[in-house]
């Protein structure tokens, strides 16, 4: 049995992690905004769930927060950093991107921080990253949405070298996910290759529990990122 902290788990990726984990036996700390989701999914998976509402870019809270459920659950075996936001509309522009940057990079930063300093000190760990294929894309439309997982990409491949410097055994696991049907993408136009979510899920499992570097979900989205990076700069400009 592990323990395995989730942030962002009130809903779509982060909600189907957490009842996954929890059927192969796993307790599961569920962090999110929204207390009534984490109450009816704690309702839900039983005794194997610990609930903290949190916003995750209140970085003192946080760590308070992080070390309540590693001490409730007994340690923490995985941390996911699944935390994210989407364009803002209802938002004028600049505080739609600054808030999209504070929750998807600083707080994201923040939380591998944490991650790695507790695992480094325990003597090794697992942390995951909620990563996109975006990162591998360049977009006028969401620059800054982009740009955030452009982040996520590079900050995780820093940490991936740092944890090889160290004694400890620390594994970074990035995900590139493509489409998946959840709240965020449910009015999104133009998606292809869209997977259900409880798919998509299954297998960032095997790949988490693999202790892979990477994790392309689906798979077919690999292929893609292959013919993404040949891409030059010039066409980009273009599209």
């Amino acid at each position: 049995m592990r323990s395995i902290i989730i942030t962002g788990a009130t809903s779509g990726i982060g909600r189907e992690l957490a009842i996954q984990y929890a059927a192969k036996g796993d307790k599961v700390g569920l962090i999110g905004r929204r207390t009534e989701r984490l109450e009816e999914l704690k309702a839900e998976i039983g005794e194997l769930a610990y609930v903290r509402t949190l916003d995750v870019t209140d970085h003192e809270r946080a760590e308070v927060v992080y070390r309540e459920l590693i001490d409730e659950m007994g340690g923490m075996d995985v941390m996911v950093l699944n935390a994210g936001i989407g364009r803002i509309q209802m938002l004028p522009p600049w505080r739609a991107e600054s808030k999209l940057i504070e929750v998807n990079s600083l707080a994201f930063a923040h939380g591998c921080h944490f991650a790695f300093d507790y695992f480094r000190e325990k003597g090794g760990g697992q942390i995951v990253g909620m990563s996109s294929m975006a990162s591998l894309l360049y977009n006028h439309r969401a620059a800054a949405y982009t740009a955030s997982k452009h982040f996520i990409s590079v900050y995780m491949t820093g940490f991936r070298q740092k944890a090889r410097r160290i004694e400890a055994d620390i594994t970074i696991t990035e995900i590139r996910a493509g489409y998946i049907w959840t709240e965020m993408t449910e009015r999104a136009k133009g998606m292809f290759w869209v997977a259900p979510v409880e798919k998509a899920v299954r297998q960032m499992v095997k790949g988490i529990d693999k202790k892979k570097n990477y994790i392309y979900v689906t798979k077919r989205w690999r292929l893609l990122a292959w013919v993404v990076k040949c891409i030059p700069e010039w066409v980009w400009n273009r599209i």
